[in-house]
C-alpha cells in the first residue's frame, strides 16, 4: 500500500485515487518519459528525462554539470501513461484518461559504481529491452560526464482516470456526439542512422519492438 502524506492526498476526484503499489510500479514501468520539477536558484524548472525502477527505487539520470541534478535537492517526478482523449457533449467536461504517478523525495546521488551500472542498463532496456547487452557500455570518460540519482518510492501518489464523459444529466440529449478517442503509443518501422559508417542488419532486440504498444 501506499502511504498518503498531506503532499500526497487528493483534495478533489478522490476516486480517482490509486492506493496499492502494483499501480504505482505500472505507470512508472509502462511510462516511457518523466519530468522532474526542482527549484534550481530560485527558478522553478520541470525536465524530462528517461527513468528506470529498480525495485522500491526509481533511477534517473543527467549530465554532471547539470545543476538541477546537485545533491541535496528535493524533486518532485511525474509519469504519464496516456490512454484516451474523452469528448463530451459540453466544452467544460471534455477530458483526458491516463495513468499518472507522482514522486516527491530528495534523491541521492549514486557513487557506488556497480549500482551506476545497474541503474544505467535499466534505463536503457527500459526504452528497448536487451539493448545493453548489444551496444558499448559506459566507458570512465563516460561515467565522468553523468550522474545517476536514486530516488526512494517512499512518497507517492497514483491517479488514474478511465471510462466517458461525466455530462451534465440535462445535456444527455443534445445532438452532440460524445465517447472517447483510445490513445496508443506504438513502435514504427526503425529508420537507420543515415550517417552510419558499418552495414549492420537489423537485430533482432530491435525488430521485436516494431508495433509493440503501451
Amino acid at each position: 500500500m501506499l502511504s498518503t502524506t498531506e503532499r500526497t492526498r487528493l483534495n478533489r476526484a478522490k476516486h480517482k485515487t490509486r492506493t496499492e503499489r502494483a499501480d504505482l510500479f505500472d505507470v512508472l514501468d509502462h511510462g516511457l518519459l518523466c519530468h522532474m520539477a526542482v527549484v534550481v536558484d530560485g527558478t522553478p524548472l520541470a525536465l524530462p528525462t528517461c527513468h528506470a525502477r529498480i525495485g522500491d527505487t526509481l533511477y534517473l539520470h543527467g549530465s554532471t554539470g547539470a545543476r538541477s541534478l546537485r545533491q541535496g535537492s528535493e524533486v518532485c517526478v511525474t509519469v504519464t501513461v496516456p490512454d484516451g482523449l474523452v469528448l463530451a457533449r459540453s466544452a467544460v467536461h471534455h477530458s483526458f484518461n491516463h495513468r499518472s504517478a507522482m514522486v516527491l523525495g530528495t534523491p541521492r546521488v549514486v557513487e557506488d559504481e556497480d549500482e551506476r551500472l545497474d541503474a544505467l542498463r535499466a534505463i536503457v532496456d527500459h526504452l528497448v529491452p536487451g539493448r545493453w547487452d548489444q551496444v558499448r557500455e559506459p566507458s570512465t570518460q563516460d561515467l565522468a560526464k553523468t550522474r545517476v540519482l536514486a530516488l526512494p518510492l517512499e512518497e507517492a501518489s497514483v491517479k488514474v482516470r478511465t471510462g466517458g464523459p461525466n455530462d451534465e444529466p440535462e445535456d444527455a440529449e443534445l445532438p452532440v456526439w460524445a465517447g472517447e478517442l483510445p490513445l496508443t503509443l506504438t513502435v514504427g518501422e526503425p529508420r537507420p542512422d543515415p550517417g552510419r559508417q558499418v552495414e549492420v542488419p537489423l537485430p533482432g532486440h530491435v525488430a521485436r519492438m516494431v508495433g509493440r504498444a503501451w
